[in-house]
């Protein structure tokens, strides 16, 4: 798709930098509030996405300002190498026009993206609130469609009522201190997620990279049992103002339906209960076929918002 073909001579836009992460942050947390009602951005999340080892931002990011504030903010990344391109859009609700030619931008961007990356198209995910600050009509009209819903959800924590469960027998827990055992849990995500709708295999550098420096390695834990080894694996991060997070939650297919992931639900929850947390909250995708909404519905988890991805399918520029 073209890019709008005129920018109004109120709007400016420039890629992003590290030194931009607090206004970033601040527009982050202004699109929180109009969409879900309170802020939920915390500076070490934008830090992590802008100083990325992969984020090129003289190429991938998009600041829009109108008369010196910070508007709308785009972000593109690629993990794929090939068709799949990811991006990230934020705008205030009352500048459709600087949201628009963003999205305008990572458009074009993705599918020169995908070009260098020697494929035919490119398949562009976004993913944005259900309700979001972004017209829904905007991105019909330029082609997008929503093909996921995810819910966010979030259960509260009392030191009285989550106390450390008794473990299934045999099952031990260990958390991943060692570089051995941060390998094992990456390669426990990696196996667990691999039919999970979205999925984006990485490599461990690559995967340590985009948690950011913010993990505290011993809120990871790892399952094991006797004459199996590890079994599953729960990353939990305590780095969110808001609330404590369950990033990832998996355990191997042969090892499912024994409380295991029940287990390390409960298990996390005494633990941040017991740091003084209120809130966990994680999210999960609605049509997840291994049970997962099930499983935290039934261990208190309610709904806080839903996210839709969108996707938007481009033909490449020819190469000359």
């Amino acid at each position: 798709m073209d890019e709008l073909a005129t920018e109004p001579p109120d709007l400016t836009v420039r890629p992003a930098t590290p030194g931009d992460a607090e206004e970033i942050c601040r527009l982050l947390n202004a699109v929180d509030i109009a969409e879900v009602g309170h802020p939920e951005t915390d500076l070490g999340t934008v830090e992590t996405d802008l100083v990325h080892p992969e984020a090129d931002l003289g190429r991938n990011s998009w600041l829009a300002f109108r008369r010196g504030r910070l508007v709308a903010y785009g972000l593109l990344w690629d993990d794929s190498g090939g068709e799949r391109i990811d991006a990230d859009h934020y705008v205030l609700p009352g500048h459709q026009d600087a949201g628009e030619r963003l999205l305008a931008a990572i458009e074009r961007r993705a599918a020169e993206r995908a070009a260098e990356n020697g494929v035919t198209r490119a398949v562009v995910h976004l993913i944005l609130n259900s309700r979001p600050t972004l017209h829904r009509t905007t991105l019909t009209l330029r082609g997008w469609r929503p093909v996921r819903r995810y819910n966010v959800l979030t259960r509260p924590l009392s030191p009285a009522a989550d106390r450390a469960p008794a473990p299934p027998p045999g099952l031990t827990l260990r958390a991943c201190e060692s570089d051995a055992d941060r390998r094992r849990a990456h390669a426990l995500v990696e196996e667990t997620f691999a039919a999970h709708h979205d999925h984006q295999p990485r490599g461990h550098e690559q995967w340590l990279a985009d948690l950011g420096q913010g993990m505290d390695w011993s809120l990871v834990w790892i399952a094991a049992l006797p004459d199996a080894g590890d079994v599953a694996v729960v990353l939990t991060r305590d780095d969110r103002e808001a609330m404590a997070w369950i990033r990832n939650l998996g355990v191997r297919e042969p090892f499912r339906r024994r409380d295991i992931a029940g287990h390390l639900l409960r298990h996390a929850f005494a633990v941040y209960a017991a740091r003084g947390r209120a809130t966990i909250g994680l999210g999960v995708d609605t049509e997840n076929e291994t049970g997962a909404l099930r499983l935290y519905t039934s261990h208190g988890f309610a709904p806080h918002f839903a996210a839709d991805t969108w996707e938007i399918t481009l033909s490449v520029p020819e190469q000359r």
